[in-house]
């Protein structure tokens, strides 16, 4: 008995090792790519276009600690030696490592008037940091930036501050508005008894199927008929009919399994279902609140096609998605602008989900389990 019990118990660290590794996997999977967003986002824009992102780390790499002309006195078009080092003008212009592989000579220049670079083996680090990729998104300042070979380059900025505004304007109340009608509506199919109740509830939740992108056309006609097009309220409401059905399939099954003897008790005292509904039924079902808030907020503050159907691509209404969109077509290769606009999307939508994570388990679970 004890032996099988010990067998038991290494079977189980054995499969304990395995799901360990592969979630260690999975999580390494997803932050290192984040990780090198945020080191090339404080990188300069020579440093991203000369080197990799891991070469921040300690890392060998060669070094030019001299550089001398080439001796006039040797053949060009054949075999050359040069201290110690022996190639052909080509192998020379990708760099000829000496015998004892200390050092590497590189040409410089075209075959006729050329230079050598010594370049030694070394441990470095690329500690190139800077904050003016921020400033340039943020502030939209233009920098003179200086060159290794001494020039300076002219760097345009890129205002996001605009559109970082617009995107919370637009996020919040497209996330606040289908929270409050769908806890309602919940409520109200949870524990109020009305004529067709089921028949709506089958109704609401069969619009989970529905595709979002059938929808865009029928809504964008009635908008331009009503001119809500181009407007923020347009896009709000978009957003909330969009989330309801999720919602309110979400928050049902939380509150339906809320304890009856608190509501019942609160209808004996003489409650109306309203005050039940403030007083109770929204502080007890505040997991489920704070797991649907972390979509929506996501969803909308990620989402791109809804903002520019319903709000279009005016600069002053363009919200964070769409300015990066359109720095992308028109800056593909300002790696280092694009970095940091990336990072300065993704920073609030952090915030808010490790804010509301103790609820977000809590929240997914929600009617899951009863009793």
């Amino acid at each position: 008995m004890t032996a099988a019990r010990a067998k038991d118990k290494r079977r189980l660290s054995l499969g304990d090792i395995l799901v360990n590794g592969a979630l260690v996997l999975l999580v390494l999977f997803w932050t290192i790519p984040t990780i090198g967003l945020l080191i090339s986002s404080f990188r300069t824009r020579f440093d991203i276009q000369t080197s990799g992102w891991w070469t921040i780390f300690p890392h060998r790499d060669w070094v030019t600690v001299e550089q001398f002309p080439v001796p006039a006195d040797i053949d060009r078009s054949g075999v050359m030696g040069i201290r110690g080092a022996k190639g052909t003008f080509e192998q020379f212009r990708e760099g000829v490592t000496t015998p004892d592989g200390n050092y590497q000579l590189v040409w410089v220049g075209n075959r006729r008037a050329g230079s050598m670079e010594v370049q030694e083996n070394k441990w470095v680090v690329n500690w190139g940091f800077t904050v003016d990729n921020y400033k340039q998104v943020l502030g939209g300042q233009t920098f003179q930036i200086r060159q290794p070979d001494g020039s300076y380059y002219t760097e345009p900025g890129t205002n996001f501050v605009g559109a970082f505004l617009n995107s919370l304007i637009v996020t919040i109340p497209a996330t606040v508005i289908p929270i409050l009608i769908a806890a309602f509506a919940a409520y109200g199919f949870a524990w109020m008894n009305f004529p067709g109740r089921r028949t709506l509830f089958i109704m609401v939740v069969a619009l989970l199927v529905v595709p979002l992108q059938i929808a865009l056309v029928p809504i964008l006609r009635d908008y331009v008929r009503l001119q809500l097009n181009g407007t923020f309220l347009g896009v709000w409401l978009a957003h909330t009919g969009f989330g309801l059905p999720l919602a309110t399939y979400l928050l049902f099954s939380y509150i339906s399994t809320l304890p009856r003897d608190i509501l019942e008790s609160a209808f004996i005292d003489g409650a109306s279902h309203f005050t039940i509904f403030m007083r109770l039924i929204l502080p007890l079902s505040m997991p489920a609140l704070a797991s649907f808030a972390i979509f929506q907020f996501l969803w909308v503050w990620n989402d791109y096609l809804v903002a520019l159907i319903f709000i279009g691509a005016k600069p002053d209404v363009q919200v964070l998605t769409m300015r990066i969109a359109e720095m992308v077509g028109s800056r593909g290769n300002d790696w280092h602008l694009l970095t940091a606009g990336a990072f300065v999307s993704m920073i609030l939508p952090l915030v808010v989900f490790f804010s509301l994570q103790r609820f977000f388990v809590r929240g997914l679970l929600a009617g899951s389990v009863k009793g």
